[in-house]
């Protein structure tokens, strides 16, 4: 049986054997975002199904595809759809796109996810910029054996989310006439959504929104040596002393009603990426 790590290599091959560029930037999208990438000029999609040893997408509103090709002059690898705990993947299967990104080249992520609002100044539809994560899933892709090549034992977090990106993206949606949120996502393993309770918790710990996400291959990228840039739709708003049940339909609608925003914002972000990679 081959290794993790022999699988994300055959997995990186059997994609790059297929595109005529190695790509540079990685691309994840979350529920109900698929089509924000609908600008990549793709030369190469690609059913996760097809990919040796890759995990499958088992939540309805992930697509299950890779999308291989070019944004704004940057050669991108996509996903349409990611994989969570929730679904009874380990750790270092969700992450195991980004271990393929990083075989495959990419030195810059950008996530994006649906998230629920802690910040009661949010509203659904705003696009919030992750500032920073509080993982509460109990898991990490980084557990067991460390493989030297692919990063080192213990990664610096201090600042996983780029700051150099992060005002990419501030000035970015400034051109754009977009308003942007800032704030902190704190992700948890899911799938049953949060009580009052644990919303009252979370938002007292300083969290601005809270996800079933991204904090998994956040944690891998870091480690992997990637800048990472995170994006969050907010679907609702939940005041944990007005609570107000929210439905997995009513999220998913939102986000791909917010879709088009986030994917401008994101053109204009991949456009000024080749001057704010020059200057570092």
């Amino acid at each position: 049986m081959k290794s993790y790590w022999q699988q994300v290599q055959q997995s990186a091959d059997f994609l790059c054997q297929r595109m005529t560029r190695r790509p540079s930037v990685g691309l994840m999208t979350g529920t109900g975002l698929g089509d924000i990438i609908s600008g990549l000029d793709a030369e190469l999609t690609v059913n996760y199904a097809d990919i040796p040893h890759f995990p499958v997408s088992t939540v309805e509103s992930h697509a299950g595809r890779l999308v291989a090709g070019n944004l704004a002059g940057h050669a991108v690898m996509a996903m349409q759809g990611r994989f969570h705990l929730y679904e009874g993947y380990l750790p270092e299967m969700v992450a195991f796109p980004v271990r393929v990104m990083q075989a495959a080249g990419v030195h810059t992520l950008l996530v994006t996810n649906a998230a629920g609002g802690l910040n009661l100044d949010f509203v659904p539809g705003d696009i919030m910029v992750i500032c920073d994560h509080i993982n509460l899933t109990g898991e990490n892709p980084l557990v067991g054996e460390n493989h030297p090549d692919w990063g080192v034992r213990f990664p610096d977090m201090a600042a996983a989310y780029d700051p150099h990106m992060i005002k990419t993206a501030r000035n970015a949606a400034s051109a754009q006439g977009m308003a942007l949120r800032e704030g902190v996502y704190v992700g948890l393993k899911g799938p049953s959504l949060e009580t009052p309770a644990e919303t009252r918790f979370i938002r007292q710990i300083g969290a601005d929104a809270v996800g079933l996400s991204t904090v998994q291959e956040v944690i891998a990228a870091v480690h992997a040596g990637m800048r990472v840039l995170g994006l969050s739709i907010i679907t609702n708003v939940n005041d944990p002393n007005r609570f107000e049940p929210a439905s997995v339909e009513a999220i998913i609608k939102v986000a791909e009603n917010a879709s088009h925003d986030l994917a401008r914002l994101i053109t204009t972000i991949m456009q000024r990426l080749e001057n704010h990679e020059s200057s570092r």
